[in-house]
């Protein structure tokens, strides 16, 4: 097998002295559970400089294995653990921010943790290590953060376990933090990830070399366990497609690599390299007493109790998760999505198409999309200047299923809409319309939108907007949260008509439509003289074949529907859109576009 078979996020971390990492001392840590250390010690490092108004820092909290060192400080140094994300150029720049990045408490990397000496007893704490939490290894963050001199976080960026942090640093420490990213996380572990935890846990204390947590002054330390927890956990790590992409092709041929443990299959060996390689940089104490930090972690059972503890939060929130990620799944960012949705926190969400599973936030292959996403949305929080719309977003239409941008209709949407009214876009597409009303002091707006690259743009002109496909509803969205929700050119590709639209006049007082009208003479035309199903350069430029319509409506019948179903129509607009006027007289002969704006 090859060697690129075996990079993982692993690849750059080792246990080599960190030759930038200070140190912080400060006096006694009362922890949550109950136990108490005399004194706590934090290892960290910074990059960049914390500008005259103190206003640029940025934290990044590591996951279960991580430490201070997130990138390198110069082209001789080590490479850090997010390479991909931090450093000059990058998403996290630090010629524009203050990074802050601390080996957590109950780590092995510089802070106070099992391996350190316990100053009541001068011998290293071992199992005596009290039992922590993720709030206290926030609170520890806090102290350090105060030391530095910075009143309030411009972010705080972390995934997996430092999503956790993230969490915790957003609700415990409100008026601390402008932005929150968290990514690849979770309100609280599934059971299946906790059982995983439970596993690696049991092979490190039943390893014969463990001497109950006491194996430092031992000649042998409980490195079989160690390595097993971490081959266990590299299994979930990976998606299912990753494993077979990495080890199929050749699973009886694996590397000739220096280990006890069995190699007879390609997957075999690579779970052993990265176990061997785990136990030279990190400590089994430190491994469990971090991973019951995370598996005690829960920010709420309950959508009630999670609602309950996001509603502490003040800040802007970035949610990014993963296709493939089987152990931090997208539902659970979704349930965290949907808590700040209904509290009407300002929000921005994708789940982010990637093969690589829970690595993949930590790795090159999605870059382009939670990169971006990151670069944009620190952008937006430190007050850079937003994207404009580009050329064709206003002057092309483009046709992708739930994901739709134009020019022809925009600015009749916007005269429907007083000034100053909140709006959802449904279906906002890289966010034009949104982007117009912004300029125009419009609050909130939210867009939601199924194209990846899309919400892309939309985090880079600084407009809020979440990934959903608009045929599973708007039940996340409270009744009356917005003046206006706007359907634009959606109507004809959406499956359940009735539902969604019944559900935009529960969210919206008011709610705008626009679809093409399948009775526009011209359209007609085409179908009587050529035989042909229609076809144009604007409002229908795809074949039969590709077309991603599947409702062929006139403005008769979406007169007819409105009627049935109880929708009052305020107002109904018919445009030529080849004309760019407004059509007179028999609008559904004449008009190739129309805009309805209706309420129930």
């Amino acid at each position: 097998m090859s060697r690129s078979s075996f990079a993982s996020s692993d690849s750059a971390r080792s246990a080599r002295p960190l030759r930038y990492a200070r140190v912080a001392r400060f006096g006694p840590l009362r922890l949550k559970l109950g136990g108490r250390l005399p004194e706590v010690n934090i290892a960290y490092e910074t990059w960049g400089r914390l500008n005259r108004a103190r206003d640029n820092a940025i934290l990044i909290c590591h996951a279960l294995s991580g430490d201070s060192h997130v990138a390198r400080h110069t082209p001789r140094d080590d490479p850090g653990w997010w390479e991909a994300v931090v450093g000059p150029g990058k998403a996290i720049d630090p010629r524009r921010y203050y990074v802050i990045c601390a080996n957590t408490l109950g780590g092995c990397r510089g802070t106070t943790g099992p391996n350190s000496v316990n100053p009541k007893t001068g011998e290293r704490y071992g199992a005596d290590f009290p039992a922590i939490t993720i709030a206290d290894i926030v609170e520890v963050q806090k102290r350090l953060v105060d030391r530095l001199g910075v009143k309030v976080l411009l972010g705080v960026v972390g995934g997996s376990m430092g999503g956790h942090q993230v969490l915790e640093w957003a609700t415990r420490h409100p008026r601390r933090v402008r932005g929150a990213l968290a990514v690849a996380t979770s309100p609280r572990l599934t059971m299946q990830a906790i059982a995983f935890d439970v596993v690696g846990r049991n092979a490190i204390l039943r390893d014969p070399h463990f001497h109950g947590g006491q194996y430092y002054d031992e000649k042998s330390g409980p490195d079989v366990g160690l390595a097993l927890a971490r081959m266990l956990g590299h299994i979930t790590y990976l998606s299912r497609q990753a494993m077979q992409e990495k080890f199929a092709a050749d699973r009886l041929r694996p590397r000739d690599v220096a280990t006890e443990f069995e190699k007879k299959f390609s997957v075999g060996s690579y779970l052993a390299y990265q176990g061997t390689r785990f136990v030279e940089r990190f400590d089994a104490n430190s491994y469990n007493t971090l991973s019951m930090a995370m598996d005690r972690f829960n920010l709420g059972a309950t959508p009630a109790k999670l609602r309950a503890r996001l509603a502490r939060s003040r800040c802007q929130w970035l949610v990014l998760s993963f296709t493939s990620d089987w152990l931090f799944p997208p539902e659970q960012s979704r349930e965290i999505v949907h808590a700040l949705l209904a509290l009407g926190r300002s929000v921005t969400y994708c789940n982010v198409q990637s093969t690589c599973g829970h690595d993949a936030f930590l790795l090159e292959e999605n870059l382009a999309t939670y990169g971006e996403m990151i670069r944009a949305f620190l952008a937006r929080l430190s007050g850079s200047k937003e994207t404009k719309p580009a050329k064709g977003d206003d002057d092309a239409y483009a046709l992708r299923p739930t994901n739709f941008y134009h020019r022809v209709d925009y600015d009749r949407i916007a005269r429907f809409i007083p000034r100053g009214a909140g709006v959802l876009d449904v279906g906002c597409g890289p966010g034009g319309l949104l982007w117009r009303l912004k300029r125009r002091g419009h609050s909130p707006l939210m867009g939601v939108e199924l194209n990846e690259a899309d919400l892309v743009t939309c985090a880079r002109r600084g407009i809020d907007a979440v990934q959903a496909d608009v045929n599973e509803g708007l039940g996340v969205f409270r009744d009356g949260q917005f003046d206006f929700v706007v359907l634009s050119l959606a109507l004809q590709v959406i499956r359940n008509v009735k539902g969604v639209l019944l559900d935009a006049a529960r969210v919206g007082r008011r709610v705008i439509v626009s679809f093409p009208n399948f009775a526009c003479h011209r359209f007609l035309g085409m179908l009587t003289q050529n035989g042909r199903m229609p076809r144009t350069s604007g409002l229908l430029p795809f074949e039969w074949h590709n077309t991603p319509n599947i409702r062929y409506l006139t403005i008769s019948d979406f007169d007819v529907f409105c009627r049935k179903y109880g929708f009052r129509v305020h107002q109904r607009v018919g445009l030529d859109t080849e004309t760019g006027r407004e059509a007179r007289g028999d609008i559904n002969r004449l008009a190739d576009l129309a805009l309805f704006v209706v309420s129930r």
